[in-house]
C-alpha cells in the first residue's frame, strides 16, 4: 500500500513560512549583538611610528613618558608609561633634584600597548612646532547638557583605567584624552553617547614614518 503523497504546493508553502521566520529572527532588533561599550574593548596598538608630547620623569633610572597632569611638586610626580630607549645625553632643558631628572619633549617611537621606545632624538617641548589638528568637532557645539557631560566625566576614569588621562567639558562636548586611540573608542563613545556628545583625543598620533 502506497503512502499518502503530501501536495507539492503544501510542501512548498511550509518552506517558505520557515524562511521567513529564520529571516524574521534575523532581522530582529534583539538578536544582534549591541555595539562594544566603551572600556570593554582595547584599541589595537599602532604599527608604526607615533609622536607624542609629554613630561620625561627619570627617577634613578625609572623613566616614565607621562601624557597626563603633573604633580606641581619639586620634584614633579605624575604617572605615565615606562619609556624605553632613553637616554639624557646630549638632551637640553631637563633639570634634576636628588636621583630625580625631568623635563618637557616631544618624543617620536613605537608604543606596543604597554611601553613606548624612543626611535627619534627628542625636542625640548618649548621649540616644538606641530601641525595644528582639524576640528572633529568642524565647530559645531555638541548635544550634551552639564548634567549630563558631568555623569559621563565621573564614570569614564574607572572605564578607561590607565588609559584615561583627562577630560573637560566645552560647547556641549566632553573632550577626553586618552594615551592611545586606533577610533575603537571614538567609536563606541558615538553608539553609546550619540555622534555629537563625546570626542576621544589620542595623546599619540602617528607620523606615517
Amino acid at each position: 500500500m502506497r503512502g499518502l503523497r503530501r501536495p507539492l504546493g503544501i510542501a512548498a508553502t511550509t518552506l517558505f513560512v520557515g524562511l521567513v521566520a529564520v529571516a524574521c529572527a534575523s532581522a530582529d532588533p534583539a538578536s544582534t549583538p549591541p555595539p562594544a561599550a566603551l572600556g570593554s574593548i582595547t584599541p589595537v596598538p599602532p604599527e608604526g611610528e607615533v609622536a607624542a608630547t609629554g613630561t620625561v620623569l627619570d627617577a634613578a633610572g625609572d623613566v616614565e613618558l607621562c601624557l597626563g597632569p603633573v604633580a606641581e611638586s619639586y620634584p614633579p610626580q605624575c604617572t605615565g608609561i615606562p619609556l624605553e630607549g632613553w637616554s639624557w645625553d646630549g638632551v637640553e632643558g631637563a633639570d634634576s633634584s636628588g636621583d630625580v631628572t625631568w623635563g618637557a619633549y616631544a618624543v617620536r617611537g613605537t608604543y606596543d600597548g604597554t611601553s613606548f621606545t624612543v626611535t627619534q632624538p627628542p625636542i625640548l617641548l618649548a621649540l616644538y612646532d606641530p601641525i595644528r589638528p582639524e576640528d572633529p568637532t568642524g565647530g559645531r557645539p555638541g548635544a550634551g547638557d552639564e548634567a549630563t557631560l558631568a555623569a559621563i566625566q565621573d564614570e569614564l576614569p574607572e572605564r578607561l583605567g590607565d588609559a584615561y588621562l583627562s577630560s573637560s567639558p566645552q560647547d556641549g562636548w566632553l573632550w577626553v584624552d586618552v594615551v592611545w586611540d586606533d577610533g575603537s573608542w571614538q567609536d563606541a563613545a558615538n553608539a553609546e553617547y550619540g555622534d555629537d556628545t563625546v570626542i576621544i583625543r589620542s595623546a599619540m598620533t602617528p607620523t606615517g614614518g
